[in-house]
Order: C-alpha cells, then sequence, then structure tokens
C-alpha cells in the first residue's frame, strides 16, 4: 500500500475542498508514492511526535492542526516549525493535516464534541455558502438511466437526508453537424429536431472534476452540451460548530461540570450566570469567537469554544453563557475519531493514536 492510497481514504474522511480558504490542509511534507509502513494520528506534529512515528516505524503522521501554516522562507531549525519538518524530511516521514476540512464535515469535530457532550439533534451553526453547484446537461431517453445513474455515482443529487436527486424534463433539441461531425442521430449537414431529456443535478464544489468526467465517459453524444452553474443555497449538512439540544435541562453549574467532566477540562472561563436553565448548546472547537453572534442567533442558551478574549466576554449581553473550555479541550477527541475512521478502512497496517500530549497549555 501505498501512502497516496492512504491519504485518498483520508480525503474521503475529511474532503479538503471543506476546509477553509486560509487554511493550510493535505500532504505537507513527503512523498506519497512511498510504501506505507504506519500511521501515528496526533493533534500535532511537534518534534516529539516525529521522534514517536520514528520509534513505532510509521512513516506517515497524520496531525489535526497543520504544522505548516503561514509561508517558511528559511528552513534552519530556528524554532519548532523547523524543527519538526527537518526531522520528517530527514527520517522520509509524511504529514498530513486535516483541520478546517474536518471542522466542516458533518460527521467531524463538532460533531464529535455534541456526542461528547451529549448534545441531540445538532444542526450547523455556520453552513458554509457558495459550495453547491448545479449541472444542466441534455441526452435522448436511450442514455438517460445510463448517465443519470454515472452522476449519482460520482457523488450528484445529494441534497440533505437524501440522495440520487435530480429534476428532469423533455423538450426538443436542434443541431446541425458540420463536414467533420459524426451525431448519434442524422447526417451530416442535415438540420435534425429531436426529442431530447434535460437533466439537472446539484453537487458539491469540490466534486466537479468527478462530475464531468462520468459526464463525458457516459454520454452517447460525440459534442456534450452542459451548463455549471454556482448557487446561492446555504450548504446546511457542512460548515462550522453546530447547535442542538441536551437530553434534559440543567442548572448552569451542572452545565459547567458536564463540561468539565466530559471534556476533562482544568478551567472553564464563563460569561455572567443568568440564573436560567441550559437545554439548547451552541459549540464550536478551536476558536470560535467570531460565532457569538451566531450562537445567540441561534437561540441557544450556552455556546462552548475556546480562545474568547476579555472584552468578548460582553458580547453575551446577558443572553446566553459563554464557556471557554480551552482550544486543545474543544478538540480532544479529534484524533481518536480519526484513527477509528482509519482502522475500519485500512486493516492490514498499523494505525497508531499518538501517546503525546501536545497540549502547550498547562494550568496550575
Amino acid at each position: 500500500m501505498k501512502i497516496k492510497d492512504t491519504l485518498a481514504i483520508l480525503e474521503d474522511m475529511a474532503p479538503l475542498g471543506y476546509a477553509e480558504s486560509f487554511d493550510n490542509v493535505g500532504l505537507l511534507v513527503g512523498d506519497a508514492n512511498n510504501n506505507l509502513t504506519g500511521v501515528l494520528v496526533c493533534h500535532d506534529a511537534l518534534e516529539e511526535v516525529i521522534d514517536e512515528a520514528i520509534s513505532k516505524k510509521c512513516n506517515l503522521v497524520v496531525c489535526f492542526h497543520p504544522i505548516l501554516f503561514s509561508g517558511l522562507k528559511k528552513i534552519t531549525g530556528k524554532n519548532y516549525v523547523e524543527r519538526a519538518v527537518i526531522k520528517a524530511i530527514k527520517n522520509d516521514i509524511a504529514i498530513y493535516a486535516v483541520h478546517t476540512a474536518l471542522d466542516n464535515h458533518k460527521n467531524g469535530v463538532n460533531k464529535i464534541f455534541c456526542d461528547a457532550l451529549g448534545i441531540k439533534d445538532s444542526k450547523v451553526l455556520i453552513p458554509k455558502q457558495n459550495y453547491i453547484k448545479k449541472l444542466v446537461t441534455y441526452t435522448i431517453s436511450e442514455n438517460v438511466v445510463t448517465l443519470r445513474n454515472a452522476l449519482f455515482e460520482a457523488g450528484a443529487g445529494q441534497i440533505g437526508n437524501y440522495e440520487d436527486c435530480s429534476f428532469n424534463s423533455h423538450g426538443i433539441g436542434t443541431y446541425m453537424g458540420n463536414e467533420d461531425s459524426s451525431p448519434e442521430i442524422g447526417e451530416r449537414f442535415e438540420f435534425v429536431e429531436a426529442p431530447e431529456i434535460k437533466i439537472e443535478v446539484t453537487f458539491e464544489r469540490h466534486l466537479e472534476s468527478k462530475i464531468l468526467k462520468a459526464l463525458f465517459s457516459n454520454h452517447v453524444y460525440e459534442e456534450v452540451a452542459y451548463e455549471i452553474y454556482n448557487l446561492e443555497n446555504e450548504h446546511q449538512n457542512i460548515g462550522l460548530g453546530r447547535v442542538g439540544l441536551l437530553e434534559k435541562e440543567l442548572s448552569e453549574a451542572e452545565f459547567l461540570q458536564l463540561i468539565r467532566e466530559k471534556l476533562d477540562c482544568k478551567g472553564i472561563r464563563h460569561s455572567n450566570l443568568l440564573g436560567k436553565p441550559i437545554k439548547k448548546v451552541a459549540v464550536l472547537g478551536g476558536s470560535g469567537s467570531y460565532a457569538i453572534k451566531n450562537a445567540i442567533n441561534s437561540g441557544a442558551d450556552a455556546y462552548v469554544t475556546s480562545d474568547l478574549k476579555y472584552h468578548q466576554f460582553y458580547e453575551a449581553e446577558n443572553s446566553i453563557l459563554l464557556a471557554d473550555i480551552g482550544h486543545f479541550e474543544s478538540e480532544r477527541f479529534t484524533k481518536n475519531y480519526i484513527v477509528d475512521y482509519l482502522k475500519e478502512k485500512i486493516t492490514n497496517f498499523a494505525i497508531i493514536l499518538s501517546q503525546e500530549n501536545t497540549n502547550p497549555v498547562k494550568y496550575f
């Protein structure tokens, strides 16, 4: 098995197209064509994690946070990023990061967060914008089922909890081929009016090349007529944060204690206690200060995230309980999810959960 075979599995788990534009995800270091020896999954690919990968004979490190985030002009080993990269390259170890590609996934970071706190029936807090496209194409009735099924197989036609969705309408197509044409119906220089079926399907932006390959491979026409449109619809299943319901109402003190126990928090910073029960809860793993308004607008009683600054606690406006539980703590179980996913897909190679605690924040 090549490293690139594992990367394909990781992209199925967290498509790189889901990542935010500022992020740096995917293969950061290494040669994807090397043979795989083992996979080490971690939160941060620090130098000590690379040492662990070496000792455990893993030549692929899958990390949540990208060790390379901004550009490097020199690699001299002067800081923790450069030292990790140098050691990985010296030892022929590849590093792959998932970060916001998994943050935005419906089963990713924030779903894991919800599950840890027992939050049910959760929905995306900030749906991803400008991510849905529509394909429109035209074919003859004899080709409809084959073509449509190929598009579905490529990932088109998924809307929320439904798949194989399309709209089909009948009409009349016209054309006349020149001397270089080979028409499926009619002859060269003949004006043809033929019954056609118009197929319309939506798809996620990152699937476009796959969708077009399916279109051209399964269409019977010599020249395939098609259009692709960008839709303004929000993607209800992809996006940052989630909001859902606790099984039963808790007091604010009970809720904060629940967080402490379930996420092993050493300290929780929170806004004013309002004396209101907590039932509807919004979460966002990692730095989530930008989503305070989204949490309030969702009607949540509490918003659990991390990296809130002093003045941002005022933004609670006595309408919501803000709880800053720590960056690492909010993403605590992400690497476990990655390990479980890979173990299910890859059974003949070692998939190892890193034992290194890379949380840089310590508590006294």
